[in-house]
């Protein structure tokens, strides 16, 4: 007779979660900052608040965004002008778009992924989906999983209105997952497109105008698994510990509510200022055990909320101006894309690395710190271990 104990071994994994393969895409439809002010105020039939448009265009400029990707265009916009107001009932007209279109864009993050593994489809043996953009059921992971092709059997996750933080999230799930099931591979897919927050401005909420002027879309997916094989797998980074938490004092930081007119968007708080007074304690958390207590040691990979919270972590911690280069290039190149945000910097920073022949993924580093922030105030750790690029290999 087997003991119950013997069966827990077998079942569980030897070594840490491993990223195997990162997959991004975006919609083809590219809006560049410096123009966006003035599509803005044309599109949502605004041109009269001028001041507004004044403050806009200020919010733009001191985004540090070039350009972002929507899938809403000026065509899709015109055949839907409940959506262009500020508080018009269009929840349905937003839910019919998403539900289609954010399984849709993860889809093709997910293939990219999937190509870059090597490996069949048949062997993926769980799915966690992510997305802000509208809810449904069956959910987008199993739109996902039909547009893919995957197994009926294939063990499905559905996170919806995570926000910001998730992209931490499904990390940390995914890691117990890995973990805990031998064999285990996961498709982790965050996919998001801003159809169901994008309105018209309004004098009396500046804080929803900070979202419009920051938030983009884009799906990225990663493929997730323990004791890689060496043979026909290249492991990325390893996954080594990952924890959440609630700041204090920040009720009401950040929230979202799901409404007639669309997912509203709040900001009600100093957000930068609670998350670089907070941050600290989280690091000391991570890497006391490791015996890591220099941050510039580190590679960084946070969720880039917008350049004030990049800034105010960077000052609060003394890191150096390059520790962040990588998230600030894809807010520059992105925009703010939610959940999916941490894993196009993950995939950022190894393709870097490869390029400038660096021995590690994690820029030539041992030890990597990953942060998700978001509602709640909610911040997710990852602490990540580099692997050696191909070129070192």
């Amino acid at each position: 007779m087997v003991s119950v104990e013997e069966i827990r071994n077998a079942q569980r994994a030897k070594g840490p979660a491993t990223v195997l393969a990162i997959g991004t895409a975006t919609p083809s439809n590219c809006v560049y900052q410096a123009d966006y002010p003035d599509y803005y105020f044309r599109i949502t039939k605004s041109e009269h608040l001028t001041d507004l448009k004044e403050k806009f265009k200020r919010m733009c400029d001191k985004s540090q965004i070039k350009k972002r990707y929507m899938h809403l265009n000026e065509e899709i916009l015109k055949e839907n002008p409940s959506m262009c107001a500020y508080e018009a009932p269009s929840l349905d007209a937003r839910q019919d778009m998403v539900v289609v279109e954010v399984p849709k864009l993860g889809k093709e993050a997910a293939s990219k992924a999937i190509k870059e593994w090597g490996q069949p489809k048949s062997k993926i043996t769980h799915v966690v989906f992510c997305t802000t953009s509208g809810v449904d059921m069956p959910g987008a992971d199993y739109q996902l999983t039909k547009l893919l092709g995957l197994r009926p059997s294939v063990k499905r996750l559905m996170m919806y209105q995570q926000g910001c933080f998730a992209g931490g999230t499904v990390l940390r799930l995914a890691k117990d997952l890995a973990e805990n099931n031998a064999g285990a591979r996961v498709l982790v897919v965050c996919s998001e497109i801003t159809a169901v927050t994008f309105r018209g401005p309004s004098d009396s909420h500046l804080d929803s105008l900070v979202g419009q002027a920051l938030f983009g879309d884009g799906a990225a997916a990663v493929i997730i698994g323990a004791d890689p094989d060496m043979a026909i797998e290249r492991p990325l980074f390893q996954l080594v510990s990952a924890a959440q938490t609630i700041l204090p004092d920040s009720d009401g930081a950040i929230d979202g509510h799901l409404r007639e007119v669309g997912l509203t968007f709040h900001l009600l708080k100093d957000v930068p200022g609670l998350i670089s007074k907070n941050i600290q304690k989280s690091l000391v958390e991570a890497f006391s055990p490791i015996g890591i207590s220099d941050w510039n040691s580190l590679f960084w990979i946070a969720h880039p909320g917008g350049p004030a919270i990049l800034d105010q972590v960077e000052l609060k911690l003394g890191l150096k101006e390059e520790k962040l280069k990588p998230t600030r290039q894809v807010l520059s190149d992105y925009g703010n894309m939610s959940s999916a945000c941490v894993l196009f910097i993950l995939d950022e920073m190894r393709k870097n690395a490869a390029e400038e022949g660096l021995s590690t993924t994690g820029q030539g580093l041992e030890w990597g710190v990953l942060f998700g922030f978001g509602p709640g105030l909610t911040v997710e750790t990852v602490v990540l271990h580099s692997m050696p690029t191909v070129s070192t290999q």
